[in-house]
């Protein structure tokens, strides 16, 4: 089973006021950019078979932290240690090249995980099966639907047996059947698999997890079973609507 350990996880971005401002410090005019820090000093374990769910609002960081965990993008501080292979289903285009085929893509994944090319053509018949998408599997990824690919990212994952399973919202698209299909793997690949998702769904992260961290404005907030964790994150964004309301109603 695999682990994660994150430590200080941090991300930031340059922000120029002027629009001359990259230019100008390209030159070596001085520092011309602000920080903007998307997710900050983010420290947590994940053990070899739990199940860790990641709720916030959107624009919070949840994203941003499984690009950072999954090695899409590169962190402005901090670190992680992976113990295992990752697979990671983040938002639709990231992994997948829209030129290339289905299977072409396939292939890549599988390269990518250190998967020579030869075991992922045995493995390719059950990607084939799990996807349902027939004959597109030989088409270009540019024409899939939103739900197609999905189902050809989630198989991919599903048949190259992943130590760590990194899920970003990416249930939420496609048909309620395929939804199910996925969320009874997900519970069978707990029982050898770890799992941090990231869902706004409250049924899904209590069936499938055993704890939550709840990310605010890019930082940890709470922690803990994922009832606990969804209660206080809830009652936050009522008293947030509830501060909005009031002060619309005060204005004249």
């Amino acid at each position: 089973m695999g682990y994660l350990r994150v430590r200080n996880l941090g991300k930031a971005y340059k922000r120029y006021p002027h629009k001359w401002g990259r230019l100008a410090e390209w030159v070596g005019l001085g520092v011309r950019h602000e920080l903007n820090w998307v997710l900050r000093d983010v420290s947590f374990d994940v053990a070899p078979g739990e199940a860790v769910a990641v709720v916030g609002s959107n624009g919070a960081g949840k994203s941003t932290l499984l690009k950072l965990v999954s090695g899409t993008i590169r962190p402005t501080t901090g670190g992680f240690e992976a113990g295992g292979r990752i697979a990671a289903l983040l938002e639709l285009g990231i992994g997948f090249h829209p030129a290339f085929t289905g299977r072409q893509n396939a292939f890549m994944a599988g390269n990518i995980l250190g998967l020579p090319s030869q075991q992922i053509a045995t493995l390719m018949g059950e990607i084939e099966a799990f996807a349902e998408i027939g004959e597109y599997i030989d088409q270009p990824v540019r024409t899939y639907s939103s739900g197609m690919q999905v189902r050809l990212a989630f198989s991919v994952a599903t048949v190259l047996r992943p130590d760590i399973l990194i899920v970003d919202e990416a249930l939420s698209v496609g048909d309620a059947a395929f939804q199910r299909k996925c969320l009874d793997w997900i519970d069978s690949f707990r029982k050898t698999g770890t799992l941090l998702f990231v869902s706004h769904s409250v049924a899904e992260v209590r069936r499938l997890c055993n704890r939550a961290i709840w990310i605010d404005n890019g930082r940890i907030r709470e922690q803990g079973e994922p009832s606990d964790v969804i209660r206080a994150y809830h009652r936050a964004m009522m008293l947030e609507k509830d501060d909005v309301n009031r002060f619309s109603a005060a204005r004249p």
